[in-house]
């Protein structure tokens, strides 16, 4: 069974003005997948738009609490971890730095072990002025037309991990 994203109440998909689910099985097991995605100040080595992540709160790696910024498609955000189960769940909160409206996002990972590797699981969901102006109206689909490329970059990274690793 795959499991799906622990959502705080506030952020529930049912709720959201924007919603985005992406999956994908990977060659690659659990934890060499949760390698990559906890290595936030890295993941432009897979994956090039996420070339400005800063880990704010002194770990070398996303953690319970850690507190990162990114500039994503050009806006420069606050994060927080919210959860994290190593090699299963990792989850943050996000807020546009300068948005007076009060906009904010829930992003959620989930690797559940196959016979494979895993499968890797993500959802988002926006709420708030900026997100439905920016996502829903003006680039629709945007938001999952994003993660999907995340995802397949993430597993390519992983099965060629694990490939380095064999050798």
């Amino acid at each position: 069974m795959i499991d799906k994203v622990n959502w705080p109440e506030r952020y529930d998909p049912r709720t959201s003005a924007i919603y985005a689910l992406n999956d994908i099985d990977v060659k690659a097991p659990p934890q060499v997948v949760w390698k990559l995605l906890v290595d936030a100040e890295r993941w432009s080595r897979y994956f090039p738009a996420e070339d400005q992540v800063r880990i704010l709160s002194g770990e070398s790696e996303l953690a319970l609490g850690t507190r990162y910024s990114r500039v994503t498609v050009g806006y420069p955000m606050s994060l927080v971890v919210t959860e994290c189960v190593p090699n299963r769940r990792l989850a943050w909160a996000t807020t546009v730095d300068g948005d007076e409206t009060g906009s904010s996002a829930y992003h959620g990972w989930v690797i559940t072990p196959t016979k494979e590797g895993c499968h890797l699981l993500t959802e988002e969901t926006q709420q708030g002025q900026f997100f439905v102006e920016l996502i829903g109206s003006r680039h629709p689909g945007a938001l999952y037309r994003y993660h999907q490329d995340w995802v397949e970059c993430l597993a390519r990274a992983a099965e060629a991990e694990l490939e380095a690793e064999r050798r």
